[in-house]
C-alpha cells in the first residue's frame, strides 16, 4: 500500500461515516440537538467538511470548495465565507437548520474529490514539507493531514452518536 492509497482510504472512511450518519434523516433531524449545548448532526458534519475543505485547500494552495463552487451561497448559513464552525457557540451551532442530507452529502463528496486528488499522489518525503510555521515547532504537512482526519473522525463519531439518540 503506498501513503497515497493509505490517505485515500482514511478520507474515504470518513465521507463514507458521515454518509451513514445523514442517510434518510430530515432537516429537522439533521438540526435536533441532544442539549442546548451540544452540536447536530448537520453541524458536525457541515464543520468536519468545512475544516477538510480548509486545511486541504491551504496546503494545495488552492480555493476551497465552499466557495470556488458555490456551496456557501446553496446553504445560506448565516456565517462568513470563511468560517469552518471552529470554536462556535451553541447560538451559532443551532444556526445551522434546513440542510438535507443530498446538501450535506454533496459538499462532503466534493471536498472528497479534491481532497482525494490532492493526497494520491503523496510519497513520505512530501510529509516534511512545513505547512504552517505559526506553532512552535512548525506544522509539517504529514502532521496538519493526521490532524484534519482525527478532528473529522471523532466528529462522524459524535455524528453516528447524536443519529443513534435521535432516531
Amino acid at each position: 500500500m503506498t501513503l497515497g492509497e493509505l490517505l485515500v482510504d482514511a478520507f474515504d472512511r470518513i465521507r463514507e461515516g458521515a454518509q451513514d450518519a445523514v442517510d434518510g434523516l430530515t432537516p429537522d433531524q439533521l438540526a435536533e440537538r441532544p442539549s442546548d449545548r451540544a452540536n447536530s448532526i448537520g453541524w458536525l458534519v457541515w464543520h468536519l467538511a468545512r475544516v477538510q475543505d480548509d486545511h486541504v485547500a491551504a496546503v494545495a494552495d488552492r480555493e476551497q470548495v465552499w466557495t470556488r463552487e458555490g456551496w456557501h451561497e446553496r446553504f445560506g448559513l448565516p456565517f462568513d465565507a470563511e468560517d469552518t464552525g471552529y470554536g462556535h457557540t451553541s447560538e451559532q451551532v443551532a444556526q445551522v437548520r434546513g440542510l438535507t442530507p443530498d446538501d450535506l452529502v454533496g459538499y462532503l463528496e466534493a471536498v472528497h474529490a479534491v481532497t482525494v486528488d490532492f493526497v494520491r499522489p503523496l510519497t513520505p518525503e512530501d510529509l516534511g514539507r512545513v505547512v504552517d510555521e505559526r506553532w512552535d515547532p512548525p506544522v509539517t504537512l504529514g502532521v496538519r493531514l493526521v490532524s484534519v482526519v482525527n478532528d473529522d473522525q471523532q466528529h462522524v463519531g459524535q455524528a453516528a452518536f447524536v443519529r443513534g439518540l435521535v432516531t
